[in-house]
């Protein structure tokens, strides 16, 4: 029996597949040990100096004040509060950056395979001219071209609605009355049809080769139904549009010239190297497909469409993630313009509670968990787009 139980102890060793999993098991635990050894001597040295650990300090008074905020919050608040404003503008400034940077990115890497010789070479500078500079530097080169703008008595107006100004950009703000959610809620259900409707109808082409027309359809959901709701009610949801005061604007809602000058900053950045990777996407697809496309006689843009692009996508995906990924953690530099993102209030925070450790712990907790977000919903597209085999 003993003799068996040897032979069966030597089998698991020389086992690949069950070294491999002892190995791991080990590293994991070494790792573990590692990380606690660490945060046991910070929280000891923290205790011989007199500074209590913990996260109690985020029920604390923070006692300074935020001007870009899309929650309510003052100086009365608590540090938690401060913590969570920095948040969402840091998610803010990412979520715009990400959509304008793809906008911008996808038009430049299209342009850039153009036949037109002065478009060519003007979006190859661009992209060149921006990917070499360090994104610090063009941040604060547009923060300070904004703050050369005219003084609010002399803003540049646009219909005399829309406002432009060293204080940055005003615009009209929706106002919500009563009813106006039913009016949402409309205008979301009309959305999620129109959509549905339109994978139905792309299910019934691959299989029959049937396809209806469903611009005029989507276009009555999309618009028709909502705004019957709108006047149905009396027009829940109005405007309230800035006038020139005799110091300031009055009304209308304001991006500030931090929040303006990184859009565009992290933006164009961004845009540059996702207009590389696109032209890249594009090239990897088979020339003999395009050449057949066009002895089809099939126009550029329906080549563009329907062929190129949907095997582009494939190629183009991951590094887009990681450009994305770049573009939110880059945002961490505003705090060399003063915007209030995460980092830059988390900074006050620091300095004022003394509490580094737990502060710059809830850094890396958000922006790591901040990117698991980005990188799951770019996996599960990339896994939708991604060719099924038969």
């Amino acid at each position: 029996m003993s003799n068996f139980r040897k032979l069966e102890l030597g089998r698991l060793i020389t086992n690949e597949r069950t070294r491999g999993y002892v190995i791991q098991i080990v590293l994991m635990v070494s790792l573990i040990a590692i990380i606690l050894f660490f945060v046991i001597n910070a929280i000891n040295n923290l205790e011989k100096v007199g500074l209590a650990s913990g996260y109690g300090f985020l029920s604390d008074t923070a006692s300074f004040d935020i001007n870009q905020r899309l929650i309510d919050y003052s100086s009365t608040s608590t540090y938690g509060r401060a913590i969570m404003v920095g948040g969402l503008n840091t998610i803010l400034i990412a979520f715009l950056g990400i959509i304008t940077a793809t906008l911008i990115g996808f038009v430049c890497g299209v342009l850039r395979l153009s036949d037109n010789f002065l478009i060519r070479t003007t979006i190859g500078a661009y992209v060149e001219f921006v990917r070499n500079v360090p994104v610090l530097l063009q941040i604060i080169f547009w923060w300070v071209i904004l703050l050369t703008l005219p003084k609010v008595k002399e803003s540049m107006s646009f219909l005399e609605t829309v406002f432009l100004n060293n204080r940055g950009v005003t615009f009209p703000s929706p106002v919500m009355g009563e009813g106006s959610g039913f009016v949402i809620t409309a205008l979301l259900i009309s959305i999620l049809i129109s959509y549905f409707y339109c994978r139905w109808n792309n299910k019934r082409f691959e299989n029959t080769g049937d396809r209806k027309s469903v611009f005029g359809l989507v276009i009555g959901l999309i618009f028709i139904i909502p705004l019957s709701m709108y006047f149905l009610l009396g027009s829940p949801i109005g405007l309230d549009i800035p006038e020139r005061g005799r110091f300031n604007l009055n009304g209308g809602i304001n991006i500030t010239p931090e929040l303006f000058a990184l859009w565009i900053a992290l933006s164009t950045y961004t845009a540059a190297f996702i207009s590389e990777i696109v032209r890249a996407g594009i090239l990897s697809v088979s020339k003999g497909q395009i050449e057949a496309a066009k002895a089809l006689g099939l126009p550029r843009k329906l080549i563009m469409k329907e062929i190129i692009l949907p095997q582009a996508l494939r190629v183009i995906i991951p590094p887009l993630t990681s450009q994305y990924l770049n573009l939110t953690k880059n945002s961490s530099l505003a705090v060399a313009i003063g915007y209030q993102d995460i980092v830059s209030i988390g900074d006050t925070v620091l300095n004022q509670s003394g509490h580094a450790l737990e502060v710059v712990s809830i850094f890396m907790f958000f922006y790591l968990s901040l990117s698991l977000i980005t990188s799951l919903f770019m996996n599960w597209y990339n896994k939708k787009i991604e060719l099924v085999e038969r």
